[in-house]
């Protein structure tokens, strides 16, 4: 790969030729969407404004504003065609345009130490590394460097992840190499490794996470898939990697920070802070906002931390005293955080979630989790947040479906998920299945009311009222002010659903 080559997800744009290519497929655009997409490729990922489009697309040219519109449809179109896995031009509300999944334009030869990544990358830092072909047969060569291919692709549209280019990677390619030499050639924190293994009729995949200074393995998993479809196998495990790695590095660097010395934080360690001590509960959210504040302090568009901080102040608005200011901050960071942040899945979950909860806009917070999860199918909180107002909203089926998923990537820890479950069984008249999802809820964040809510009124259609009472008596502890009258006026959006959880807790005596 040269300078003038631009990848992102599966495309390779030849800048200097004006060609672009779909692995090695010719992808055919019009001129004019060819220099917009060269445009928005030199751009690296930043926004580009209508009026920087105009000047560098139609030079010294009067143009309308529908001409734009036109041709990034057309552009948007070849794209899809050739690689419908997601849209990779994306609108940025009031602002622009911006091409979403590049890769990194680096190459690195063995000798080439100019063209080395620091070691001061930014932020999360990963490599996969080419995978072992362990079979048999050796044309399933080409399946193992899809599938490092994928997961370079999957890991790149995690906005908070950097991922180093698959070409760069690839210079080790059936070379015996130290991990903690990568890590230093590379500059990275993480490296992935895998192997592929057909076995008769299956594949074999394993996959481990390693930290790069110390070789210390944090993850591993094998998945084992029927050969039905070899393309569909490659994107289901793919999908399976990307959302078990995700959070496992979330709270790796979590604990990273926490042994970092408070005078050291930037803007990402100081989300990753406000993250750690993120409970759902006001004590958390009054440490959690001045941590974010000061992030955005030192990085206004900071995106996720728009979304944490409407998340934070939406905690406290309904469990810290009803200030109608603090509702409308929440409100304005989701917003701001959508129109800094249109490409990054979690921060559009996040933002998404605080729409639906204050501002009760469901139309606005649902194409929100769909565009979260067109960005990555496997994002837990987009899988998790969307589940637990799916529940709400009477859907049941899906929001079961889509807890399930995240409670597959991300098996300890998820409260919203088992939130979620709980919630759906409960409309379900599955009382059993919402208690147990209830007390799971519980054991991950003893200290949040809604588990034991839900705990609460799943005994009291259990008919078993003692255990009813005394769950009542903890949330009574932990919120003292609670009535689920309150409780409606965030998730009665649909009353039919919220008036069975109203009815059993009246049951107990408590006014609804």
């Amino acid at each position: 790969m040269n300078l003038d080559d631009i990848s992102f997800g599966p495309f390779l744009l030849d800048v200097r030729r004006r060609q672009l290519r779909c692995g090695e497929v010719p992808v055919l655009v019009g001129r004019l969407e060819l220099n917009i997409l060269c445009v928005l490729a030199e751009a690296q990922g930043e926004v580009v404004t209508k009026d920087e489009m105009f000047a560098k697309v139609w030079p010294g040219r009067v143009v309308e504003d529908n001409a734009i519109h036109v041709h990034i449809s057309a552009l948007r179109k070849a794209l899809d065609q050739a690689d419908n896995a997601q849209t990779y031009v994306v609108t940025v509300p009031s602002r622009g345009y911006r091409l979403v999944g590049i890769e990194p334009r680096i190459t690195l030869h063995k000798n080439d130490t100019e063209n080395k990544i620091s070691s001061a990358v930014p932020g999360t830092s990963i490599v996969v590394m080419p995978f072992q072909n362990l079979s048999d047969e050796k044309e399933y060569e080409y399946f193992a460097d899809g599938m490092v291919e994928d997961l370079v692709t999957g890991l790149s549209r995690i906005k908070s992840i950097f991922v180093i280019a698959r070409d760069s990677s690839f210079i080790y390619k059936g070379k015996s190499v130290d991990v903690k030499q990568v890590g230093r050639e590379l500059g990275v924190r993480y490296v992935v490794e895998g192997s592929v293994r057909k076995a008769g009729d299956h594949f074999h995949v394993a996959v481990q996470l390693i930290e790069a200074q110390t070789g210390a393995h944090l993850w591993a998993e094998s998945y084992d898939r029927p050969l039905d479809n070899i393309f569909t196998v490659q994107d289901d495990i793919t999908m399976s990697v990307v959302g078990a790695i995700e959070p496992q590095l979330r709270k790796i660097e979590i604990e990273r920070i926490k042994r970092k010395r408070p005078n050291d934080l930037d803007a990402y360690d100081l989300l990753l802070r406000a993250q750690s001590i993120q409970d759902f509960t006001p004590e958390a959210a009054a440490k959690t906002i001045p941590l974010l504040e000061n992030a955005l302090v030192l990085e206004p568009d900071y995106a996720c931390a728009h979304a944490h901080l409407a998340l934070s102040y939406h905690i406290r608005f309904r469990r810290g005293g009803w200030n109608e200011q603090d509702c409308k901050t929440a409100i304005q960071h989701a917003h701001a955080a959508i129109a800094c942040g249109s490409d990054d899945a979690t921060t559009l979950a996040t933002a998404g979630l605080v729409i639906w909860l204050d501002e009760h806009d469901v139309a606005t917070a649902f194409d929100l989790f769909d565009h979260a999860l067109a960005i990555s199918r496997s994002n837990v909180v987009a899988l998790s947040y969307s589940a637990y107002a799916l529940a709400w909203m009477g859907n049941s089926e899906l929001a079961i479906e889509r807890a399930q998923h995240a409670l597959r990537l991300s098996p300890f820890g998820d409260t919203p998920s088992y939130i979620a479950l709980s919630i759906a069984y409960f409309n379900s008249k599955r009382y059993a299945e919402a208690r147990d999802a209830a007390l799971r809820a519980s054991a991950t964040n003893p200290r949040f009311s809604i588990p034991h809510i839900l705990l609460t009124v799943s005994l009291v259609c259990l008919g078993r009222l003692e255990e009813a009472k005394a769950a009542m008596n903890r949330v009574i502890a932990l919120d003292p002010n609670f009535t689920m009258a309150q409780w409606s006026t965030t998730v009665g959006i649909v009353p039919e659903v919220f008036k069975p959880f109203a009815d059993a807790w009246r049951e107990l005596g408590m006014a609804a």
